[in-house]
């Protein structure tokens, strides 16, 4: 005879029993929340960034970096800080021992009478910048390639990177060549198997101002989805270094090609700036995401160089600008004019929840200070300045490229602080 089943008014009660569906489920929720739960956060917790401060995305614990040799110091933010004048450390090396530096950016050659932009220093609040290594650096680079990738501002940083290197190789073993219409200029150590190197690309994306030599084109056009254009020449590097700004700041609105050059009709829409500098930003990091190896390789967005056209916005006379500025900005807390702060936020959007990690170099700030750093009328012509022009410098003055050396060899030693002690 068979034992009676258990009946549901037994007096024992009977343990509930996990269905193996729900169990399945449940662990499926546990391992993805450990997975992603970072992103999740970002996504779900993220603040508004604040114009001028650096936007970073956590690293997990244990894991390291490529090419980073230690840590910075705990809670310090070398982008916020201040100048200090430095005569026994500035400037980094000399203007007439560096074959390398662009006639536009020449300024004691081009009969600047001062010398002071040359002697400051960028002291963090609370910490200290690493001293820049040109032997360190050099050997991380050894077999290896790294690129700029931009405008003229970030071919100013390479070559301020190549003159705090180049004095440590032969002569016989560099060398500088332009390829691809000077759109790819590339500086070699020989002994190293190295490169350094900078891909002419203002918009990131396709546009029609891609011709290195002649692109002073007031009507601008960015062509929608494609960043592979140009980013084919940048596969193999290993160090890469992106900026994108001055271009897009033509007005309130940005025209969009949409579709091709060579289409005899042209679908070209309007949008505002920020958004056209949104599109550009996620093609870059949908780019990085495909092409770059988080295990091998770093990638870096240095943020918006400032210009000093309008002496109203520090205080100063309307009509002035930075020509005879030899004095900094004083006033901490300066940022200059409202256009960048849009900018600096899209920014923010866009690198708080990013699928590969990039290193914000958050230049922007301890920029705006320099009004005294630029080029000014001490570089190359090259047009014939009519003689309305010479009776009146502030009408020519270059207010937004910076004398070598100067102001971007910080640049450079902010590159070097998040490369090896990140």
């Amino acid at each position: 005879m068979k034992p009676p089943l258990p009946s549901s008014s037994s007096g024992v009660p009977r343990k509930p029993r996990l269905s193996p569906y729900l169990f399945t489920l449940l662990t499926f929720i546990v391992f993805v929340a450990i997975l992603y739960g970072e992103d999740f956060i970002c996504i779900f917790g993220q603040l508004e960034p604040i114009p001028g401060r650096a936007v970073s995305r956590p690293v997990k614990k244990g894991v390291k970096l490529p090419f980073a040799i230690g840590k910075s110091e705990e809670k310090c933010d070398v982008f916020q800080g201040r100048w200090v004048r430095d005569e026994l450390t500035r400037p980094l090396y000399e203007e007439s021992e560096c074959p390398y530096i662009q006639p536009q950016l020449t300024c004691q050659e081009h009969g600047r009478p001062d010398t002071e932009y040359q002697k400051w220093r960028w002291q963090p609040h609370g910490c200290d910048l690493p001293s820049f290594n040109a032997t360190l650096m050099l050997e991380t680079l050894r077999g290896k390639r790294m690129m700029f990738v931009g405008d003229s501002l970030n071919r100013g940083q390479y070559v301020s990177l190549i003159c705090l290197l180049h004095k440590l190789i032969p002569k016989h073993a560099k060398s500088m060549k332009s390829y691809n219409n000077d759109a790819l200029t590339v500086f070699r150590a020989k002994d190293y198997n190295a490169s350094i190197e900078f891909y002419w690309a203002p918009f990131l994306l396709e546009s029609n101002s891609d011709n290195a030599v002649v692109h002073r084109i007031s009507d601008r056009i960015v062509r929608k989805g494609s960043i592979t254009k140009h980013g084919k020449h940048w596969k193999g590097v290993d160090i890469l270094v992106f900026n994108t700004y001055l271009w897009w700041m033509t007005g309130l609105e940005m025209k969009i090609l949409k579709g091709s050059f060579e289409d005899e009709e042209k679908e070209i829409i309007k949008v505002s700036t920020e958004d056209a500098y949104r599109m550009a930003m996620k093609s870059m990091m949908r780019w990085v995401k495909r092409n770059m190896d988080r295990k091998k390789t770093r990638v870096f967005f240095t943020s918006m160089s400032p210009t000093h056209a309008k002496g109203i916005d520090w205080g100063g006379e309307a009509g002035e600008n930075c020509y005879n500025q030899t004095s900094m900005i004083e006033d901490p807390n300066y940022w200059g004019s409202d256009s960048r702060k849009s900018i600096m936020k899209v920014i923010g959007e866009v690198l708080e929840k990013p699928k590969f990690p990039i290193t914000f170099l958050n230049i922007t700030q301890l920029s705006s200070y320099r009004k005294d750093a630029h080029t000014s009328i001490y570089k190359k012509q090259w047009n014939l300045l009519t003689p309305e022009q010479l009776a009146n410098p502030v009408s020519y003055a270059d207010c937004v490229h910076w004398c070598l050396p100067g102001l971007q060899d910080t640049w450079n030693e902010l590159l070097f602080a998040k490369l090896f002690y990140p």
